[in-house]
């Protein structure tokens, strides 16, 4: 055989090994886009639980005062008790009655239950869009809205309903005359004492259909403008700046779009959760006694804190996570 046939048969050979070979990451789109190095979705996971537990702890230090207004105004039902004319009025009468510090009641509750919160939240988001991503590393508008949903009801689970049930006694408790939680773990004694175990998680169905709705709405915002603003080059990098805008966007656009449902698991987790048969009469009783708008109480305040919150959230975390995929692969 002369030289050209040689190298004929040789290409043939090849093209037919090439032609057999089998992609090892086939079935796998967040392998396949750039080999080996690519994380899988655990270990996107893991890298989202750690760096959402630090932005938890961080942002709730910031943006706390905010939260302790709204859950004031929520609490506060017409008539004979009712104790504030709106956020300045309750910003004045607390400082007054309990000085500066009194606007950071409950805050350690929130410190405590921020951390895992924001933990369990953003792993699980990573996680799910990790499966949920195409082979070109996009989610669809079900994605997003799918990994978010995910991400929220995680989160109402295992860690933000019994959070904010104390939280809200807390905030309760300081409007009574004489409170009888002295601290974290004198107050969530007394009510596992008093109530059992099942009294730190009052309020589980709202907390669900909140949080829920509420990451399902941020994550696809969040994740839209991402991709609007990338274009066509998904690996265009997303100025800090930006992503604080984005966020408080998604904040806004998820207060507005589930307030009701907070204001019923507020009412849900108070001192007088009992006068509610369940989460569907408190919103009867609600929409009854004091009429639709009673639904948006607090909404200015919550507005203002979310959209921070919201802002400083996905600035800080997605910092972290740029600081860890520079080393953890």
């Amino acid at each position: 055989m002369d030289r050209l046939g040689m190298l004929s048969a040789f290409g043939g050979q090849q093209n037919r090994k090439t032609s057999q070979f089998r992609n090892p990451f086939g079935g796998r789109p967040w392998m396949e886009q750039s080999g080996a190095a690519a994380a899988a979705p655990g270990a996107k996971g893991l890298k989202g639980i750690v760096a959402g537990g630090i932005t938890g702890g961080i942002e709730i230090c910031i943006t706390f005062p905010t939260e302790y207004v709204k859950t004031q105004l929520q609490l506060d039902e017409k008539g004979a008790t009712k104790q504030y004319n709106g956020i300045m009025d309750c910003v004045k009468k607390t400082v007054k009655t309990n000085g500066v510090l009194g606007l950071y009641r409950g805050l350690s509750v929130l410190l405590y239950g921020s951390i895992p919160k924001s933990a369990v939240r953003f792993g699980a988001f990573e996680s799910l869009k990790g499966r949920l991503m195409d082979t070109n590393g996009q989610l669809s508008t079900s994605g997003k809205l799918l990994a978010g949903l995910g991400a929220g009801v995680a989160e109402a689970i295992l860690a933000v309903t019994p959070m904010e049930t104390v939280k809200v006694k807390f905030i309760n408790d300081q409007r009574s005359a004489t409170p009888k939680y002295k601290g974290f773990f004198h107050g969530v004694g007394m009510i596992v004492r008093q109530e059992g175990l099942s009294g730190v998680y009052k309020g589980l169905t709202a907390t669900i259909l909140k949080q829920g709705s509420n990451q399902a709405i941020r994550f696809y915002v969040m994740e839209t403008l991402k991709d609007m603003y990338k274009g066509d080059d998904p690996s265009k990098p997303v100025p800090k700046m930006v992503v604080g805008a984005f966020g408080a966007v998604a904040g806004a656009a998820s207060v507005f779009g589930n307030t009701p449902i907070d204001v019923v698991k507020t009412r849900m987790q108070g001192l007088e959760a009992a006068k509610y048969k369940n989460t569907a009469d408190c919103a009867l009783q609600i929409w009854k006694n004091e009429g639709p708008m009673a639904f948006y109480k607090g909404t200015v305040p919550r507005l203002s804190r979310v959209c921070l919150d919201v802002a400083i959230t996905f600035m800080i975390y997605d910092s972290f996570m740029d600081l860890f995929n520079k080393f953890w692969r």
